[in-house]
């Protein structure tokens, strides 16, 4: 039986594991019928979220989405995001009230739903003022087109400011963060998290298993099974790197602790996550049957005090062993300009 868990002060009972729909369509399983095998699957698991965005796989996962949720919509919270490019024209993206009110409509049309249960700003837009996009989302709300609005992958002053201004100016106020978590990515330990209990959000965390560093893919020896991230993703996912040959060690670490502790790594890591008590959900993304079937069950997964301080010992608190795992570096980081006074 799944005990759910409340979206921060929703009132609204999420599944401790989320659906996500990333590997959907072209970039990951382009059978249709066959990802929605693994959508039906998750759905009779008990999972009640289903997390996707326009820009996965340009559409494509929304379009799978849509087709599965016929007769099943009313049973789940449907997620999904705007910000990513999806077109040409330089108004194709972003955070601005133009394209959100495009792109919402696009993303009904694409999931063959009148309404949205999560709508998230997939990513920070600091040229954008917060309150223009919190104030095309307040009306989407009032239209009935999406009932909450969320955030991810934003900063601390970020989440804080976007609360600020709804409050100050009457917005809406994002009810989520969906920020980058897992054993080897734990900065959101700092602050986000703190945050997110200190103002009642729910947290949604992306990539658990680490883009698939957690998933078993890292053989004893330190070999690394191929996979195509590596290409699409080097920083992440290039083993030659000294980031992520310390990520290394510390999977071969983790595995070996799951072995001793009973456990899969999938769900040593999954579990490790849960365990947070600032996580409401945390979002899985199979691309096969197979590893969905991995997944389930991590949330009856409980660890042990000496299982979690080894976790500790191996990841310390509050540390990311790889920056590009962080899934987005604020504009003051990336140009020198904004960083000099000029001469």
């Amino acid at each position: 039986m799944t005990e759910y868990r409340s979206l921060g002060a929703t009132g609204l009972k999420v599944s401790p594991l989320t659906l996500g729909t990333m590997m959907f369509g072209a970039i990951g399983n382009p059978d249709h019928n066959d990802s929605i095998r693994v959508i039906h699957r998750a759905l009779d698991s008990g999972i009640n979220v289903v997390d996707t965005a326009d820009v996965y796989s340009q559409g494509e996962s929304e379009t799978i989405v849509g087709k599965a949720l016929k007769g099943r919509r009313d049973d789940v919270v449907l997620a999904t995001k705007v910000h990513g490019r999806l077109g040409e024209d330089v108004n194709q993206a972003g955070n601005s009230r133009r394209w959100i009110i495009r792109a919402v409509e696009d993303s009904l049309r694409r999931l063959q739903t009148d309404w949205i249960d999560l709508y998230q700003v997939h990513r920070p837009e600091p040229d954008t003022d917060i309150d223009e996009t919190l104030g095309a989302l307040s009306d989407l709300v009032r239209q009935g087109k999406i009932r909450y609005i969320g955030t991810s992958t934003f900063e601390p002053g970020q989440i804080v400011e976007a609360q600020y201004v709804a409050r100050e100016r009457h917005r809406e106020r994002p009810v989520a963060e969906q920020p980058p978590y897992s054993i080897l990515a734990r900065g959101v330990e700092r602050e986000v998290l703190p945050l997110a209990q200190r103002h009642r959000l729910g947290v949604l965390p992306w990539s658990p298993l680490a883009g698939g560093w957690l998933s078993g893919r890292i053989r004893p020896d330190g070999g690394h099974v191929p996979s195509s991230r590596a290409a699409r993703q080097p920083a992440r996912h290039d083993p030659s790197t000294a980031e992520n040959a310390r990520k290394t060690q510390a999977v071969l670490e983790l595995t070996e602790l799951a072995d001793q502790a009973g456990l899969s790594l999938i769900h040593l890591a999954l579990g490790f996550v849960l365990e947070h008590p600032a996580i409401s959900s945390a979002i899985i993304g199979p691309r096969t049957l197979e590893q969905l079937e991995g997944a389930l069950g991590a949330d009856k997964v409980s660890l042990s005090a000496d299982v979690l301080d080894r976790i500790d010992e191996i990841v310390p608190p509050g540390t990311t062993l790889n920056a590009a795992d962080s899934g987005y570096q604020p504009p003051s980081l990336l140009d020198p300009l904004l960083r000099r006074r000029s001469r």
